[in-house]
């Protein structure tokens, strides 16, 4: 009978040596060209279709020894990138490649761990990386190494980590500590997946652009393997940390759960930020992990774990058509070096007798079951194929939906993008029109200026003609009188003299002028009324002149040279003139060429200036729209919030019916303080609709006091309900329907506030009225004989405080002076008895300062953590049971230091009694346990502070039973004991004696009795006096309180227990060393 054992045997006996050696040899070609292609110093990703060969040929040769016998020829050491894609290839290996790779893989251990710490000593971007990747496939071969279930599941890639749930549990094992040590290793491989993923992610940017670059998809492409790894890893360490908490205590696997948290942010993180890229969006589909790590101290939190599945995308690569390796290559190989004999073989054998040739030339039973098998397994390959197929168009479908949806979004995006870009541009251009048009009229301005003044040179320059004309007349009007003069020159001979100084003075006047006219020329704005003043003053110069010729006689050949000069003058004003009018033709040229070029900026600005306002015009209807749209959105945001205040204030009216709100009470301080705050909520509700009627695009304010206003009120009428059963029926009949009104106006005016046509005239005038009458009403239920204002309790404390400490203090000195006078006055053993207790007492008043000390430290910390924003005055109003319950206490303390001071002078002045002074020490030890009460009801559970007080009360506590039993010794040291001597009585002597003694016993327990009557008398006056109810008074809304400790002299009701004294008649016997222990 045929055996498939044989059919080795067979093949070897029918294939060549040649055939075997070339297929080998063609084997190994294509192996080389993957190895190469996939693995090179290039800056690209691995390409798929080079690591599927390179991987088919691991399961053909059933290991990776050709793999490695051509990678540890690369260069790695010389090349960091081909390191990165040689890290990346072994690590698709070690995933898909046949489970003898394992094997094959750790025999090269060392040579990783070598590349490795190669490049991580260099500062190298990709040597980082290659470091960390080369400890990742380290931790990787070790970690399947030690868990050996990992291998050798059968039908089960080893190291890929596909396992199912039952493999999991049966490689767990049963013995907790074998779970324990697998849990830790698949933390570590955790932690070696994150570390790689967050280096790669840290040195790119996340931008879409980096990750389509091929420089950002060669470092990006090996995390689609991590992000395989890590979610199984993921499911691995859920599963066994739910086992652990089902065996171990939750202290004991803190750490783990730390940990774990600590991977679960970090990888969630990692997901979030790949799935964002579009890089991994083509290629695989990345899980979401839960909002919240799973509860592992809840069993039942493993139900809702939910197994995180990567789904890979079937996109196949476009083949490059240089390659010479396109055909694929089979799992199974088939020969293309086949015999003749082997290709003339029929197409209908299977591909069992094509590879290894027929057995025998026949079949017998186990073939033909062989070929049954075949046969069905081709149908379910079929099957398999068709669902995959099916699927697949699913998936294709899907992702198509999914892309089109994406770039929508996008689209969409850029749109919004590029109409924000426009707006921009438009707010620009907008900008920039509005300052050309402000420099417009800038230089319209100082054109219309230029005008101006050339038109006022104009007016000079005519004027300037016109004296000019003056001074021709002038010149002429002279010449004749010239001639007259030479005809009297004869006569006047006699005034030679007179002639020369006048000529003199005009050859002065003469250069004067000259110098004036050129500095006139200089200054444009100021030669024409300089050069008019000149020609005046020659004008009348020359008057002078004639009447000073009209008296004499001058010589001609003076008067020539002198009109000679003159007529030079004339020549040179005439350039001057003639210089100014070409000045002022060349400024009109300017003037009109400015004007022109203006004219034509001005119509280019008023062509922009029309296409601006368009699209201003466009805009501006745009953002009516939107202020219309956000004007609706923002009414219906208030009505929105209306509806729920309504809702809030008719929840606190159904609770006035409500049977079991009967059972809640409240106190009227509480109700004062709900109603005043409501009263100021009112306010800010009446302050925000008044900005919401000014601007109604902005109903932030109302929102927000509308808010408050609903919790408040409700509030109100709960607590005044409240307030209502314990108060007196006529108040309680105001309050309730006080409160009832109080709702309906609120109701009422929240109705007003909902609609259009009524929100103007809402007023909460009528709520603010109501609110008033309860106000009012709490005012009238609290207690009576109320001697501090809630305002001054702050201050009082404070002072309180002061005056105990002060108490002390001065009790201190008092002991000191009575020691002094003591030892004085007294000697032996009155004195030894003396200073013991004086000792005793000064230790007390020492703990005594201490604890106050303490106390006022403690009592800073509980108003500093408590008041929050209100002040510290605010803070004692709104506590002013607790505050007087500190008066209260600091008033005893003081009280009994000055007590104590005062029956210690009394014993050692032997005027007083033992008894005074050890009441006085149970007087002290009370005072100061109720001061430490107070002040520990209200501080934090682990206060430091509060430590040290309790620990100071102790010592107060131990001083004050040293004070006790420092009395005791020295009243027994000090009395005088006689001894009882019946040995001389008779029978009946001793029963008289007997009797008198009985009665004496029986006077003493009655006056004993009386007085503890008396004793109790006096603490319940006391207590009437403190205001101390019989019941507990309730506070707040409708919670029973504990009010801390009570003042003798406090207004408010207090709870009598803190307040108790111990009775003094049922002292227990107390030793003479320690009596408080």
């Amino acid at each position: 009978m045929n055996s498939i054992r044989q059919v080795p045997t067979r093949v070897k006996t029918r294939r060549t040596e040649a055939n075997l050696g070339a297929e080998r040899e063609h084997f190994d070609k294509r192996q080389l060209s993957s190895i190469s292609k996939a693995i090179n110093s290039t800056e690209t990703p691995v390409k798929e279709k080079h690591a599927r060969r390179i991987i088919l040929g691991t399961h053909r040769e059933k290991g990776a020894y050709t793999f490695w016998s051509y990678a540890l020829g690369f260069p790695l050491a010389s090349s960091s990138i081909l390191s990165w894609k040689f890290c990346h290839v072994l690590h698709k290996v070690l995933r898909d490649g046949h489970r003898n790779v394992l094997q094959d893989c750790m025999r090269h251990h060392s040579s990783l761990v070598e590349v490795g710490q190669v490049w991580g000593n260099l500062h190298d971007k990709y040597g980082q990386l290659v470091y960390i990747y080369s400890k990742l496939l380290c931790t990787k071969l070790e970690f399947h190494v030690k868990v050996y279930i990992f291998v050798y599941v059968p039908f089960v890639y080893s190291t890929n980590l596909e396992v199912t749930d039952e493999v999991l549990e049966r490689t767990a094992g049963t013995d907790i500590n074998n779970v324990f040590q697998l849990t830790v290793e698949v933390f570590d491989y955790m932690d070696t997946e994150l570390k790689l993923a967050e280096t790669v992610i840290r040195q790119l940017n996340t931008s879409i652009a980096i990750s389509t670059l091929t420089s950002g998809q060669c470092r990006l492409s090996p995390l689609t393997q991590v992000i395989q790894d890590s979610s199984h890893l993921y499911h691995f360490t859920v599963k066994l940390l739910f086992k652990l908490h089902a065996c171990l205590p939750a202290d004991t696997l803190q750490g783990h759960r730390e940990r774990f948290h600590d991977q679960f942010h970090s990888l969630k993180t990692f997901f979030n930020k790949a799935r964002d890229m579009m890089y991994f969006k083509r290629l695989i589909q990345i899980p979401k992990l839960p909002d919240s790590p799973p509860n592992f101290l809840h069993a039942a939190s493993l139900a809702k774990h939910v197994k995180p599945v990567v789904v890979m995308a079937d996109e196949e690569e476009p083949e490059q058509p240089d390659d010479d390796d396109d055909e694929p290559e089979p799992l199974i190989e088939v020969s293309d070096v086949s015999t003749p004999v082997l290709q003339a073989q029929p197409q209908q054998f299977d591909i069992f007798d094509q590879t290894f040739g027929p057995a025998n030339g026949g079949f017998d039973d186990r073939d033909l079951q062989i070929e049954s098998l075949k046969h069905d397994l081709e149908l379910l390959r079929a099957e398999l194929e068709r669902v995959r197929t099916e699927a697949q168009r699913y998936i294709t479908q899907l992702k198509s939906q999914i892309n089109s949806l994406e770039a929508e979004l996008e689209e969409q995006r850029a749109q919004k993008q590029h109409a924000l870009v426009e707006n921009e541009q438009l707010r620009m251009e907008l900008e920039a029109t509005r300052r050309r048009n402000a420099e417009h009229e800038g230089l319209q301005t100082t054109f219309i200026e230029a005008d101006k003044k050339s038109q006022a040179t104009e007016q000079r320059y005519n004027k300037l003609k016109e004296k000019h004309t003056e001074l021709v007349a002038s010149h002429a009007e002279l010449l004749r009188k010239s001639a007259d003069t030479v005809r009297m020159l004869s006569a006047t001979q006699q005034t030679q003299e007179e002639v020369e100084r006048t000529k003199h003075q005009l050859s002065f006047e003469i250069d004067r002028i000259k110098q004036e006219s050129d500095m006139k020329l200089e200054e444009q704005k100021f030669e024409v009324e300089k050069l008019r003043r000149d020609l005046e003053e020659k004008m009348a110069e020359a008057m002078r002149i004639k009447a000073t010729l009209q008296s004499s006689q001058m010589t001609s050949e003076n008067m020539t040279s002198s009109m000679t000069a003159l007529q030079a003058e004339k020549e040179r004003l005439m350039r001057s003139v003639s210089e100014r009018e070409a000045e002022l033709s060349s400024l009109r040229q300017a003037a009109q060429v400015q004007q022109s070029s203006l004219q034509q900026e001005r119509e280019r600005s008023s062509r922009e200036l029309g296409d601006l306002q368009g699209k201003l015009q466009e805009k501006s209807s745009q953002e009516e729209q939107l202020k219309q749209k956000l004007l609706d959105e923002q009414f219906a945001l208030l009505q929105g919030t209306i509806t729920e205040a309504e809702d809030i204030i008719q929840d606190a009216v159904d609770k006035l019916d409500d049977p079991l709100h009967i059972r809640c009470t409240s106190s009227p301080d509480y109700l004062i303080s709900r109603a005043e705050a409501t009263l100021g909520s009112i306010d800010k509700v009446k302050k925000g609709h008044a900005g919401y009627l000014s601007n109604m695009g902005d109903a932030g304010a109302l929102l927000r006091a509308l808010t408050q206003f609903s919790h408040l009120t409700a509030d109100t009428i709960v607590n005044g309900s409240a307030t209502a059963h314990m108060a007196p029926t006529d108040h309680a009949d105001r309050l309730t329907e006080n409160c009832r009104g109080c709702a309906t106006e609120s109701l009422q005016y929240l109705k007003d506030l909902k609609s259009k046509t009524t929100l103007p005239r809402a007023d909460p005038a009528a709520i603010r009225i109501i609110i008033h009458k309860i106000l009012n009403l709490g005012q009238e239920l609290r207690p009576k004989g109320m001697d501090v204002r809630q305002d001054e309790l702050g201050d009082l404390v404070d002072k309180e405080m002061a005056a105990t400490s002060a108490a002390i203090e001065e009790a201190v000195r008092r002991i000191d002076e009575m020691m002094n006078q003591a030892r004085k006055d007294t000697s032996g053993i009155k004195l030894e008895v003396n200073e013991r207790i004086l000792f005793s007492c000064t230790d007390l008043m020492k703990a005594i300062r201490m604890l106050i000390i303490a106390s006022t430290d403690l009592q800073k910390e509980i108003v500093e953590g408590g008041r929050g924003a209100a002040s510290i005055k605010e803070f004692y109003a709104r506590n002013s049971r607790w505050t007087e319950g500190l008066i209260s206490a600091a008033k005893a303390v003081g009280w009994g230091a000055t007590e104590m001071v005062e029956s210690a002078d009394k014993v050692v002045l032997h005027t007083g009694k033992y008894e005074e002074l050890i009441v006085c020490s149970h007087e002290i030890a009370a005072s100061t346990a109720q001061l430490v009460a107070a002040s520990k009801v209200k501080a934090e559970r682990g206060s430091k502070r509060l430590t040290v007080l309790q620990q100071a009360s102790r010592q107060v506590n131990q001083m004050a039973a040293n004070v006790v039993a420092s009395t005791r010794t020295g009243q027994e040291n000090l009395e005088e004991k006689d001894t009882m001597d019946f040995s001389g009585l008779s029978l009946i002597k001793l029963r008289k004696e007997e009797m008198e003694s009985q009665v004496k016993v029986l006077e003493l327990e009655s006056r004993l009795g009386n007085e503890r009557l008396r004793l109790g008398e006096l603490r319940k006056k006391h207590y009437d006096l403190a205001g101390v109810p019989l019941e507990p008074v309730s506070e707040g809304n409708g919670v029973t309180s504990s009010p801390a400790h009570p003042a003798p002299m406090s207004p408010k009701p207090s709870k009598p227990t803190l307040m108790k004294k111990p009775m003094l008649a049922q002292k227990p016997n107390i030793a003479p060393k320690n009596p408080f222990m």
